[in-house]
């Protein structure tokens, strides 16, 4: 179940280290209908409403040729998450988990992604479906999707040994 920001039963919250700057560049904002995580899907849906991405100047530059792409990597800042869970019971059923093996917003650093489904660009607008955010959430970096991309480099001895 989806909630603000209270503990639950046997979840665990630290107090994080000061914090150091990466030097991360918002470069614009998320637009959905979504106002309140109560609300807000918890993974986005290749069906579901057409979201804006808005960037700021002078970053619709970089927006050249996005068009070829049918997905989207979209990472952004989640501005709302809490920091400080390392254990966590997204169930509520009294399960934990370590925060690293689950996709919850709740973060050390709150970065979440969505693979979009480019719908249309208007200059430095593009509308696409498959969001899982809040309305206003600041964007960090847009991507092709991967999955669209053969690897470049040939295998290298050790490439596949688990060790």
């Amino acid at each position: 179940m989806v909630r603000e920001n209270e503990i639950r039963e046997k979840e665990v919250a630290v107090a994080p280290p000061q914090a150091t700057d990466a030097g991360l560049v918002f470069i614009g904002t998320i637009r959905t209908p979504w106002t309140s995580r109560l609300v807000c899907p918890r993974q986005g849906r290749a069906d579901g409403p057409i979201c804006r991405i808005e960037l700021f100047p002078p970053w619709d530059e970089a927006l050249e040729g996005i068009d070829r792409f049918e997905r989207l990597e979209v990472l952004y800042w989640l501005h709302q998450s809490r920091r400080d869970l390392v254990r966590q019971s997204p169930a509520n059923n009294g399960e934990v988990h370590g925060t690293f093996a689950l996709r919850t917003p709740v973060r050390p650093n709150p970065i979440g992604t969505s693979i979009a489904t480019l719908v249309e660009r208007k200059g430095r607008v593009l509308l696409v479906r498959g969001l899982d955010c809040l309305d206003e959430t600041p964007l960090l970096d847009i991507k092709p999707d991967r999955t669209l991309f053969t690897p470049i480099a040939p295998p290298q001895p050790g490439d596949f040994e688990t060790g």
